[in-house]
Protein backbone atom coordinates (compact mmCIF):
# COMPACT_ATOMS: atom_id res chain seq x y z
CA UNK A 1 0.00 0.00 0.00
CA UNK A 2 1.26 3.50 -0.84
CA UNK A 3 -0.36 6.75 -1.01
CA UNK A 4 -0.44 8.11 -4.52
CA UNK A 5 -1.76 11.76 -4.47
CA UNK A 6 -2.20 14.04 -1.36
CA UNK A 7 -4.26 17.50 -1.19
CA UNK A 8 -5.14 19.63 1.66
CA UNK A 9 -6.19 22.50 2.48
CA UNK A 10 -7.38 24.36 5.55
CA UNK A 11 -6.40 22.07 8.01
CA UNK A 12 -4.79 24.07 10.76
CA UNK A 13 -2.28 26.01 9.17
CA UNK A 14 -1.82 23.75 5.95
CA UNK A 15 -2.60 25.74 2.25
CA UNK A 16 -2.92 24.18 -1.03
CA UNK A 17 -1.10 21.31 -0.25
CA UNK A 18 -0.78 19.14 -3.65
CA UNK A 19 1.72 16.50 -3.65
CA UNK A 20 2.32 12.95 -5.32
CA UNK A 21 4.60 11.54 -3.08
CA UNK A 22 7.29 9.14 -3.90
CA UNK A 23 6.88 5.56 -3.47
CA UNK A 24 9.62 5.11 -1.07
CA UNK A 25 10.72 8.00 0.85
CA UNK A 26 9.11 11.38 1.59
CA UNK A 27 10.81 14.07 3.21
CA UNK A 28 9.08 16.77 4.74
CA UNK A 29 11.59 19.48 6.25
CA UNK A 30 11.67 22.77 7.41
CA UNK A 31 11.87 24.92 10.81
CA UNK A 32 9.40 24.60 14.19
CA UNK A 33 5.48 25.36 13.46
CA UNK A 34 5.38 25.71 9.79
CA UNK A 35 3.00 22.54 9.32
CA UNK A 36 5.60 19.23 9.14
CA UNK A 37 3.59 17.65 11.64
CA UNK A 38 0.32 19.31 10.45
CA UNK A 39 0.71 17.27 7.47
CA UNK A 40 1.21 13.78 8.77
CA UNK A 41 -1.54 13.98 11.09
CA UNK A 42 -4.10 14.69 7.84
CA UNK A 43 -2.96 11.77 6.33
CA UNK A 44 -3.29 9.95 9.73
CA UNK A 45 -6.84 10.91 9.98
CA UNK A 46 -7.51 8.87 6.90
CA UNK A 47 -6.76 6.30 8.22
CA UNK A 48 -10.08 6.81 10.64
CA UNK A 49 -8.17 7.26 13.82
CA UNK A 50 -7.88 9.81 16.04
CA UNK A 51 -5.67 12.23 16.28
CA UNK A 52 -2.33 11.41 17.71
CA UNK A 53 -1.67 14.80 19.26
CA UNK A 54 -5.45 14.93 20.71
CA UNK A 55 -6.84 18.04 18.64
CA UNK A 56 -10.13 19.16 19.05
CA UNK A 57 -12.35 18.91 15.90
CA UNK A 58 -12.99 22.55 16.03
CA UNK A 59 -8.88 22.88 15.85
CA UNK A 60 -8.67 21.24 12.99
CA UNK A 61 -9.46 24.22 10.96
CA UNK A 62 -7.50 26.93 10.39
CA UNK A 63 -7.77 29.80 12.85
CA UNK A 64 -8.14 31.64 9.99
CA UNK A 65 -9.96 29.63 7.69
CA UNK A 66 -13.96 28.39 7.89
CA UNK A 67 -12.98 25.05 6.49
CA UNK A 68 -10.90 22.38 5.61
CA UNK A 69 -10.68 19.57 3.36
CA UNK A 70 -8.30 16.61 2.96
CA UNK A 71 -8.17 14.13 -0.49
CA UNK A 72 -5.91 11.03 -1.06
CA UNK A 73 -5.47 8.31 -3.28
CA UNK A 74 -3.53 5.32 -2.05
CA UNK A 75 -2.98 2.14 -4.17
CA UNK A 76 -3.62 -0.69 -2.24
CA UNK A 77 -2.28 -2.91 -4.47
CA UNK A 78 -5.05 -3.89 -6.56
CA UNK A 79 -6.65 0.07 -7.42
CA UNK A 80 -6.73 3.35 -6.63
CA UNK A 81 -9.03 4.22 -3.96
CA UNK A 82 -9.90 7.84 -3.30
CA UNK A 83 -10.19 9.22 0.52
CA UNK A 84 -12.10 12.84 0.89
CA UNK A 85 -12.48 14.78 4.48
CA UNK A 86 -13.93 17.64 5.13
CA UNK A 87 -15.61 19.87 7.73
CA UNK A 88 -16.77 23.58 8.04
CA UNK A 89 -15.94 25.99 11.06
CA UNK A 90 -20.10 26.25 11.62
CA UNK A 91 -20.14 22.54 13.24
CA UNK A 92 -16.62 20.94 12.97
CA UNK A 93 -18.27 17.74 14.40
CA UNK A 94 -19.70 17.39 11.08
CA UNK A 95 -17.19 15.74 8.76
CA UNK A 96 -18.14 14.84 5.40
CA UNK A 97 -16.56 11.71 4.55
CA UNK A 98 -16.27 9.97 1.81
CA UNK A 99 -14.37 6.45 0.23
CA UNK A 100 -14.35 5.83 -3.65
CA UNK A 101 -17.10 8.94 -3.70
CA UNK A 102 -19.43 6.81 -1.71
CA UNK A 103 -20.48 9.19 1.33
CA UNK A 104 -19.72 7.67 5.20
CA UNK A 105 -21.42 8.45 8.27
CA UNK A 106 -18.54 9.06 10.13
CA UNK A 107 -14.49 8.92 9.88
CA UNK A 108 -14.01 5.95 11.78
CA UNK A 109 -15.91 3.93 8.85
CA UNK A 110 -12.33 4.69 6.86
CA UNK A 111 -10.55 2.06 9.83
CA UNK A 112 -8.86 -0.48 7.72
CA UNK A 113 -8.41 1.20 4.39
CA UNK A 114 -5.31 3.08 4.67
CA UNK A 115 -2.97 1.42 6.77
CA UNK A 116 -0.25 3.40 8.64
CA UNK A 117 2.11 2.99 11.56
CA UNK A 118 2.83 6.50 13.08
CA UNK A 119 6.49 6.85 15.58
CA UNK A 120 6.43 10.27 17.10
CA UNK A 121 8.72 11.24 20.08
CA UNK A 122 5.67 10.45 22.64
CA UNK A 123 6.03 6.92 21.81
CA UNK A 124 9.01 6.96 23.21
CA UNK A 125 7.63 7.14 26.39
CA UNK A 126 5.63 3.89 25.99
CA UNK A 127 7.88 1.74 27.85
CA UNK A 128 7.90 3.50 30.51
CA UNK A 129 4.96 5.89 30.36
CA UNK A 130 1.77 5.07 32.09
CA UNK A 131 -0.73 1.85 31.65
CA UNK A 132 -2.92 3.49 30.19
CA UNK A 133 -0.33 4.11 26.99
CA UNK A 134 0.13 0.67 26.42
CA UNK A 135 -3.44 -0.03 26.21
CA UNK A 136 -3.99 2.46 23.75
CA UNK A 137 -1.37 0.69 21.68
CA UNK A 138 -2.47 -2.43 22.00
CA UNK A 139 -6.09 -1.40 21.40
CA UNK A 140 -4.80 0.49 18.39
CA UNK A 141 -3.01 -2.33 17.05
CA UNK A 142 -5.65 -5.04 17.48
CA UNK A 143 -8.09 -2.58 15.71
CA UNK A 144 -5.96 -2.88 12.38
CA UNK A 145 -5.94 -6.22 12.18
CA UNK A 146 -9.56 -6.95 13.37
CA UNK A 147 -11.81 -3.73 12.36
CA UNK A 148 -15.12 -4.84 14.65
CA UNK A 149 -12.40 -4.25 17.68
CA UNK A 150 -13.27 -0.06 18.26
CA UNK A 151 -16.93 -0.78 18.54
CA UNK A 152 -15.96 -3.31 21.23
CA UNK A 153 -13.97 -1.52 22.97
CA UNK A 154 -16.49 1.64 22.90
CA UNK A 155 -18.91 -0.54 24.42
CA UNK A 156 -17.10 -1.64 27.00
CA UNK A 157 -16.34 2.31 28.15
CA UNK A 158 -19.82 3.15 27.77
CA UNK A 159 -20.72 0.44 30.27
CA UNK A 160 -17.54 1.22 32.52
CA UNK A 161 -18.79 4.57 32.54
CA UNK A 162 -22.38 3.65 33.76
CA UNK A 163 -21.26 1.59 36.20
CA UNK A 164 -18.53 3.95 38.18
CA UNK A 165 -21.61 6.47 38.05
CA UNK A 166 -23.96 3.98 39.92
CA UNK A 167 -20.70 3.27 42.03
CA UNK A 168 -20.88 6.47 43.11
CA UNK A 169 -24.97 6.85 43.57
CA UNK A 170 -24.43 3.49 45.75
CA UNK A 171 -22.17 4.90 48.21
CA UNK A 172 -23.88 8.63 48.27
CA UNK A 173 -27.11 6.48 49.24
CA UNK A 174 -29.04 7.19 45.97
CA UNK A 175 -29.15 3.72 44.57
CA UNK A 176 -28.73 0.19 45.26
CA UNK A 177 -25.85 -2.18 44.99
CA UNK A 178 -28.15 -4.83 43.42
CA UNK A 179 -28.72 -2.52 40.40
CA UNK A 180 -24.90 -3.43 39.20
CA UNK A 181 -25.47 -7.02 38.12
CA UNK A 182 -26.80 -5.74 34.69
CA UNK A 183 -23.59 -3.74 34.19
CA UNK A 184 -21.27 -6.75 35.89
CA UNK A 185 -22.30 -9.14 33.13
CA UNK A 186 -21.96 -6.90 30.06
CA UNK A 187 -18.46 -6.21 31.29
CA UNK A 188 -17.57 -9.63 32.03
CA UNK A 189 -18.91 -10.56 28.85
CA UNK A 190 -16.99 -7.74 26.38
CA UNK A 191 -13.95 -7.98 28.91
CA UNK A 192 -13.25 -11.84 28.62
CA UNK A 193 -13.18 -11.36 24.66
CA UNK A 194 -10.88 -7.62 24.68
CA UNK A 195 -8.24 -9.97 27.18
CA UNK A 196 -8.56 -12.77 24.41
CA UNK A 197 -7.62 -10.40 21.86
CA UNK A 198 -5.21 -8.24 23.38
CA UNK A 199 -3.64 -11.88 24.53
CA UNK A 200 -3.33 -13.40 21.78
CA UNK A 201 -1.75 -9.74 20.34
CA UNK A 202 0.80 -9.54 22.19
CA UNK A 203 1.74 -13.13 21.69
CA UNK A 204 2.98 -11.62 18.29
CA UNK A 205 3.78 -9.06 19.20
CA UNK A 206 6.78 -10.88 21.69
CA UNK A 207 7.73 -13.31 18.90
CA UNK A 208 8.64 -10.42 16.62
CA UNK A 209 9.58 -7.80 19.36
CA UNK A 210 12.14 -10.35 20.60
CA UNK A 211 13.88 -11.16 17.44
CA UNK A 212 14.14 -7.46 16.57
CA UNK A 213 15.57 -6.41 19.81
CA UNK A 214 18.15 -9.10 19.89
CA UNK A 215 19.61 -7.15 16.23
CA UNK A 216 19.45 -4.21 17.82
CA UNK A 217 21.36 -5.08 20.99
CA UNK A 218 23.46 -7.28 19.26
CA UNK A 219 22.28 -10.36 20.95
CA UNK A 220 23.23 -8.68 24.36
CA UNK A 221 19.70 -8.79 25.20
CA UNK A 222 16.75 -10.47 25.90
CA UNK A 223 13.68 -9.13 25.39
CA UNK A 224 10.15 -10.45 26.27
CA UNK A 225 6.36 -9.06 26.40
CA UNK A 226 3.84 -10.21 28.57
CA UNK A 227 -0.02 -9.10 29.02
CA UNK A 228 -0.54 -8.43 33.03
CA UNK A 229 -4.42 -9.09 33.42
CA UNK A 230 -6.32 -7.93 36.62
CA UNK A 231 -8.64 -10.60 36.21
CA UNK A 232 -7.16 -13.82 34.74
CA UNK A 233 -4.38 -15.94 35.85
CA UNK A 234 -4.16 -18.00 32.90
CA UNK A 235 -5.25 -16.52 28.94
CA UNK A 236 -3.28 -19.65 27.31
CA UNK A 237 -5.46 -21.44 24.87
CA UNK A 238 -8.61 -19.49 25.89
CA UNK A 239 -11.52 -19.12 23.55
CA UNK A 240 -14.32 -19.98 25.97
CA UNK A 241 -14.96 -15.91 26.36
CA UNK A 242 -18.87 -16.22 25.84
CA UNK A 243 -18.64 -18.98 28.70
CA UNK A 244 -16.45 -19.89 31.67
CA UNK A 245 -13.98 -16.77 30.65
CA UNK A 246 -16.93 -14.31 31.16
CA UNK A 247 -17.85 -15.89 34.23
CA UNK A 248 -14.45 -16.13 35.77
CA UNK A 249 -14.62 -12.16 35.11
CA UNK A 250 -18.30 -11.89 36.65
CA UNK A 251 -16.72 -13.15 39.62
CA UNK A 252 -13.59 -10.79 39.48
CA UNK A 253 -15.67 -8.16 39.26
CA UNK A 254 -18.49 -8.95 42.02
CA UNK A 255 -15.51 -10.08 44.26
CA UNK A 256 -14.66 -6.17 44.62
CA UNK A 257 -18.15 -5.17 44.81
CA UNK A 258 -17.28 -2.69 48.50
CA UNK A 259 -14.18 -1.97 47.48
CA UNK A 260 -15.47 -0.43 44.22
CA UNK A 261 -18.11 1.36 45.63
CA UNK A 262 -16.19 2.99 48.88
CA UNK A 263 -13.92 4.08 45.83
CA UNK A 264 -16.24 5.29 43.29
CA UNK A 265 -14.73 3.32 40.73
CA UNK A 266 -14.15 -0.24 39.07
CA UNK A 267 -10.93 -1.37 40.15
CA UNK A 268 -10.77 -4.63 38.40
CA UNK A 269 -11.22 -5.07 34.04
CA UNK A 270 -9.23 -4.66 31.03
CA UNK A 271 -9.13 -1.30 31.71
CA UNK A 272 -6.34 -1.61 34.46
CA UNK A 273 -3.95 -4.60 32.56
CA UNK A 274 -0.78 -3.86 31.38
CA UNK A 275 1.83 -4.24 28.71
CA UNK A 276 4.94 -5.80 30.08
CA UNK A 277 8.15 -5.61 28.96
CA UNK A 278 11.51 -7.24 30.47
CA UNK A 279 14.95 -7.60 29.75
CA UNK A 280 17.00 -10.61 30.85
CA UNK A 281 14.18 -10.77 33.00
CA UNK A 282 14.30 -7.35 34.39
CA UNK A 283 11.25 -5.45 34.49
CA UNK A 284 11.74 -2.33 31.78
CA UNK A 285 9.35 0.02 33.52
CA UNK A 286 11.45 -0.36 36.60
CA UNK A 287 15.03 -0.49 36.09
CA UNK A 288 15.93 -0.21 31.83
CA UNK A 289 18.20 2.46 31.13
CA UNK A 290 16.87 5.53 29.19
CA UNK A 291 18.36 3.91 25.48
CA UNK A 292 16.89 0.45 26.54
CA UNK A 293 13.50 2.92 26.86
CA UNK A 294 13.71 4.01 23.06
CA UNK A 295 15.16 0.55 21.72
CA UNK A 296 12.00 -0.73 23.50
CA UNK A 297 9.55 1.80 22.41
CA UNK A 298 10.83 1.17 18.92
CA UNK A 299 10.90 -2.09 18.80
CA UNK A 300 7.11 -2.20 20.20
CA UNK A 301 6.45 0.02 16.90
CA UNK A 302 8.20 -1.43 14.29
CA UNK A 303 6.75 -5.39 15.38
CA UNK A 304 3.23 -3.50 15.22
CA UNK A 305 3.76 -2.94 11.36
CA UNK A 306 5.55 -5.94 10.81
CA UNK A 307 2.45 -7.54 12.39
CA UNK A 308 -0.17 -5.64 10.14
CA UNK A 309 2.39 -6.49 7.11
CA UNK A 310 1.64 -10.06 7.83
CA UNK A 311 -1.54 -9.90 9.22
CA UNK A 312 -3.13 -8.02 6.03
CA UNK A 313 -0.71 -9.00 3.26
CA UNK A 314 -0.07 -5.46 2.56
CA UNK A 315 2.90 -3.17 4.37
CA UNK A 316 1.74 -0.08 6.01
CA UNK A 317 2.83 3.75 5.00
CA UNK A 318 5.04 4.44 7.82
CA UNK A 319 4.87 8.06 9.26
CA UNK A 320 8.47 9.36 11.17
CA UNK A 321 6.95 12.70 13.09
CA UNK A 322 10.08 13.73 13.64
CA UNK A 323 11.74 10.69 15.66
CA UNK A 324 14.82 10.31 13.73
CA UNK A 325 16.07 13.67 15.75
CA UNK A 326 15.38 11.73 19.07
CA UNK A 327 17.61 8.89 18.23
CA UNK A 328 21.26 8.04 17.85
CA UNK A 329 22.86 7.58 14.42
CA UNK A 330 22.45 3.70 14.90
CA UNK A 331 19.50 3.56 16.19
CA UNK A 332 18.28 6.24 12.79
CA UNK A 333 20.42 3.47 10.80
CA UNK A 334 18.25 0.44 12.54
CA UNK A 335 14.87 2.02 11.76
CA UNK A 336 15.58 3.45 8.10
CA UNK A 337 16.70 -0.59 7.61
CA UNK A 338 13.53 -2.02 8.70
CA UNK A 339 11.20 -0.09 6.73
CA UNK A 340 12.97 0.82 3.70
CA UNK A 341 10.47 -1.37 1.87
CA UNK A 342 7.33 0.13 2.59
CA UNK A 343 6.06 4.22 2.01
CA UNK A 344 8.09 6.61 4.32
CA UNK A 345 7.24 9.85 5.14
CA UNK A 346 10.03 11.76 7.39
CA UNK A 347 9.26 15.72 9.00
CA UNK A 348 12.85 16.69 10.25
CA UNK A 349 14.20 20.51 10.78
CA UNK A 350 16.97 20.08 8.33
CA UNK A 351 17.40 18.67 4.44
CA UNK A 352 19.92 15.47 4.82
CA UNK A 353 21.28 13.48 2.66
CA UNK A 354 21.50 10.67 4.12
CA UNK A 355 17.98 9.07 3.35
CA UNK A 356 17.70 6.72 0.49
CA UNK A 357 16.43 8.25 -2.71
CA UNK A 358 12.92 10.10 -3.14
CA UNK A 359 11.82 13.41 -2.84
CA UNK A 360 12.17 15.98 -0.52
CA UNK A 361 9.54 18.62 0.49
CA UNK A 362 10.03 22.38 2.34
CA UNK A 363 7.19 23.20 4.22
CA UNK A 364 7.36 27.15 5.07
CA UNK A 365 4.06 28.35 6.44
CA UNK A 366 1.93 25.79 6.19
CA UNK A 367 2.86 25.41 2.31
CA UNK A 368 4.89 23.67 -0.11
CA UNK A 369 7.33 25.53 -1.10
CA UNK A 370 9.97 23.80 -2.73
CA UNK A 371 10.05 20.01 -4.23
CA UNK A 372 13.44 18.38 -4.82
CA UNK A 373 14.10 14.70 -5.91
CA UNK A 374 16.86 12.81 -3.62
CA UNK A 375 19.32 10.34 -5.41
Amino acid sequence: MYITSLKINGFKNLENIVIKPDRHTNILYGKNAQGKTNLIEAVWLCTGARSFRNTRDRDLIGFDKENFSIELEMDDGSRIQKISAAAAKVNPKEKRVSLNGVKLKNMSQLFGKLKCVIFTPEDLELSKGSPDNRRNFLDLSVSQIKLSYPAVTAKYENILQQRNALLKNISFGNAAADMLDIFDRQLSEIGAYISMLRYNYVKKLSAYASALYSEISKNSEKLELSYQSSVFSRLEGRTDYMESMADEYYEAVRKNIDGDIKCGFTQAGVHRDDLIARINGLYVRDYASQGQHRSVALILKLAQGYILRQETDDPPVILLDDILSELDRNRQDYVISKIKDMQIFITCCEKSPDFAKGRVYHIEKGRVENVSSHR
